[in-house]
C-alpha cells in the first residue's frame, strides 16, 4: 500500500536544463561590417578605374589624329636666293668677290671658310642658274629643316656653252624669330624619278541601260560644246553646286574619248576625256574628267 506523498516531496521539482548560449554572427558585428566595407570599395575603385581608363583612352587617340602644319614658304625663298648666290659666277676678280660678300648672308662662318677655294681666281668659266626645284622641306629637329632641290646652270667657257644638272642637299637652322642659316653645306643627293605605277583602269560595268548611255553622250556633247565659252550664268543649266569652274577659253570641242559609265545611287557617273583644238595656240586640248551625273527633269552635273 502506497503511502502519500509528505508535504516536502510534493515541493521537490525537476531541475531545469540550463539554456546553452548560441554564439551568432550579426550584421552589427564589426567583423561583417569590415568586411561589407572593403566590398564596396572595391566595387567602387574597379568601376573609377574603368572610367579613368576610357578617357584616358579617348585622350590618347586625340593625340593621334592632331596634326601641326609647318609653314615652309620662308625656307624655300631662302633656299632659292642662296642657289642664285653660290652658283652664279662671273670669271673676273671683283664679280667674285662680289658672291663671296653675298654668301655671307647664307652661310655660318665655318662654311664661308670652307668655300673659299669653290670658286678660284683663275676659273676659266662663268655659271649662271638657269631653273631650280626644291624637291622636299623636312623638318628634322625643332629648329633644324632639311632641303633637297635640284638646280640647272648654263656654264659658258670661252664661246661655248653647256647646261648641267644636279641634285644636292642642304640643312638650316632657324631661331625664334625666323631667321634661318645654313649649316650643311650643299652635298650631292638623288633626285625623284618616274614613279613605276599605273593607275586600275575604270571600266563600264553594264549597270547603265544603253539608251541611258546614249542620252547622256548627248547631254555630254553639247555642254562640252559649250562649256570653254560658257559664263557662269550659262553654266547653271548644265551644272550644279559650281561641281565645275568657269574657265572662258577659245577652245573648238572636238569629241569625247572612251567615256565610261557607271550607274552609282541612282547616279551616273563618268569618266571622260574631252578632246579640244585650242585656237590660241592650234595644238590639241585633253581634258580628263571624273563628273556624277543626276536627272530630275534634265541631266545635270552635281559633282
Amino acid at each position: 500500500m502506497k503511502l502519500p506523498f509528505s508535504k516536502k516531496e510534493k515541493q521537490i521539482k525537476p531541475k531545469k536544463e540550463k539554456k546553452r548560449k548560441v554564439k551568432t554572427v550579426g550584421k552589427r558585428k564589426k567583423s561583417v561590417l569590415f568586411l561589407w566595407i572593403l566590398l564596396i570599395s572595391s566595387l567602387a575603385f574597379g568601376i573609377y578605374k574603368n572610367f579613368t581608363a576610357i578617357d584616358q583612352h579617348t585622350v590618347h587617340e586625340r593625340e593621334i589624329v592632331e596634326s601641326h602644319i609647318v609653314d615652309t614658304t620662308a625656307i624655300e625663298s631662302f633656299t632659292e636666293n642662296f642657289i642664285k648666290a653660290y652658283y652664279t659666277w662671273v670669271n673676273e676678280s671683283e664679280e667674285l668677290e662680289e658672291r663671296t660678300e653675298k654668301l655671307t648672308d647664307y652661310l655660318t662662318e665655318e662654311l664661308q671658310s670652307l668655300n673659299t677655294e669653290m670658286v678660284r681666281e683663275d676659273i676659266p668659266t662663268s655659271s649662271s642658274v638657269q631653273n631650280i626645284d626644291i624637291w622636299s622641306v623636312s623638318k628634322e629637329t625643332e629648329n633644324t629643316f632639311s632641303v633637297v632641290y635640284s638646280v640647272q646652270q648654263k656654264i659658258t667657257e670661252g664661246k661655248d656653252n653647256s647646261l648641267t644638272n644636279a641634285t644636292y642637299h642642304i640643312t638650316l637652322h632657324q631661331d625664334e624669330q625666323g631667321n634661318l642659316v645654313i649649316t650643311k653645306n650643299p652635298t650631292l643627293w638623288n633626285s625623284p624619278n618616274k614613279a613605276d605605277f599605273t593607275p586600275e583602269q575604270v571600266q563600264s560595268d553594264d549597270t547603265v541601260e544603253a539608251e541611258t548611255a546614249e542620252e547622256v553622250t548627248a547631254f555630254l556633247e553639247t555642254f562640252f560644246t559649250s562649256y570653254p565659252t560658257a559664263t557662269e550664268q550659262e553654266l547653271t543649266y548644265y551644272v550644279k553646286n559650281n561641281a565645275l569652274p568657269v574657265i572662258e577659253k577659245n577652245y573648238t570641242f572636238s569629241e569625247l574619248i572612251n567615256p565610261v559609265f557607271q550607274e552609282q545611287d541612282n547616279q551616273i557617273k563618268v569618266w571622260v576625256t574631252v578632246k579640244y583644238l585650242d585656237e590660241s595656240t592650234k595644238a590639241t586640248q585633253l581634258s580628263q574628267y571624273e563628273i556624277i551625273l543626276e536627272k530630275e527633269i534634265n541631266w545635270m552635273i552635281v559633282k
